[in-house]
């Protein structure tokens, strides 16, 4: 399949997903770089500001399949992946897929499973595939896996290992809307939500071929370095207990190549770097208890690293 320019199609979803989640073009566009990196993303934030509309509409978009699973502490893993079950008629087990095995999957509130359920999902986000009984089913293509928690909500959860959190591509937060895009929602929703009449801009196939293109988008040795410096930073910054593991060095590359696509570019600069550093990041960082008493946390600790690492010359690809 021929991909058309990227950059209309990014326009084309975003401004669809618009229809919906109403001036968060910022965090849309940040899920559809996750989406094209072949990548997961973290939605953290109080309840009611969207983050389940905005898996729905972003699926919706792509023409991709889409499922909601509600975790809770009675979910099992089978809940999840999906079971073999025997059968009679034909004399052998049989795979029923789970949930999970479409191109889109909202885990709701993830943070409210047992981390026996919560376990279930790290081969899929890793390998993009399932296990049961011994034999892997491969994910549809694309696949994503969009995950909320509430930051505030803490009785009754089970935070997310360190594992887990490092095996998600982004973070963000919605956060809430402007009293201005808050009256825009309270129209648009008057007479029915606009999900309901939202319609495909683009297909699966055109996000595969975007996917393929985001590798060859051109990163010079020197951003590399930089991204490498921004992340040892981090590591050796004397508020952090944990630093960011190389995986972050790699989603940080990553997220800059699909950035630099859906600018319309073939190459990634330093601010690049510097806009996703934090979503990428982030959630990687494990703040030290002496910093958090002294109302640290990982947006401060990455900022300083971005201050404190020099920031390389921009240079042609190629060039010397």
């Amino acid at each position: 399949m021929v991909m058309g320019d990227p950059r209309l199609i990014a326009e084309r979803v975003l401004e669809n997903v618009e229809h919906v989640i109403i001036g968060k073009t910022h965090e849309a566009r940040l899920a559809l770089i996750t989406l094209l990196c072949r990548g997961h993303l973290l939605i953290e934030d109080v309840p009611g500001v969207g983050k389940t509309m905005l898996a729905r509409a972003l699926a919706k978009s792509t023409g991709c399949s889409f499922a909601r699973i509600q975790f809770t502490p009675d979910l099992l893993p089978t809940d999840v992946t999906g079971v073999a079950i025997y059968q009679q008629g034909v004399g052998q087990f049989q795979f029923r897929p789970g949930p999970i095995m479409v191109q889109i999957v909202l885990a709701d509130e993830v943070n409210r499973a047992t981390p026996k359920t919560q376990s279930a999902l790290l081969e899929s986000m890793e390998e993009h595939q399932v296990t049961v009984d011994g034999v892997s089913y491969p994910l549809p293509r694309p696949s994503m896996i969009m995950a909320t928690q509430n930051p505030i909500e803490y009785e009754g959860t089970f935070p997310l290992p360190e594992a887990q959190l490092d095996r998600f591509l982004l973070r963000v937060r919605l956060g809430y809307p402007s009293p201005t895009d808050e009256v825009l929602i309270m129209d648009a929703q008057q007479s029915h939500h606009p999900i309901d009449t939202l319609q495909a801009v683009t297909g699966p196939e055109e996000i595969i071929s975007m996917q393929e293109a985001v590798g060859r988008i051109y990163v010079d040795p020197l951003i590399k370095q930089y991204v490498v410096s921004l992340v040892n930073a981090t590591r050796s910054h004397e508020s952090v207990y944990l630093g960011a593991s190389p995986r972050g060095s790699l989603s940080l590359m990553r997220a800059t190549q699909a950035h630099a696509l859906l600018d319309g570019r073939d190459f990634v600069t330093p601010d690049d770097v510097k806009l996703l550093a934090y979503p990428t990041l982030g959630h990687r960082v494990i703040v030290s208890p002496s910093a958090r008493v002294r109302d640290i946390d990982s947006a401060q600790i990455v900022d300083e690293a971005i201050e404190r690492v020099p920031v390389p010359g921009v240079r042609a690809r190629g060039g010397g």
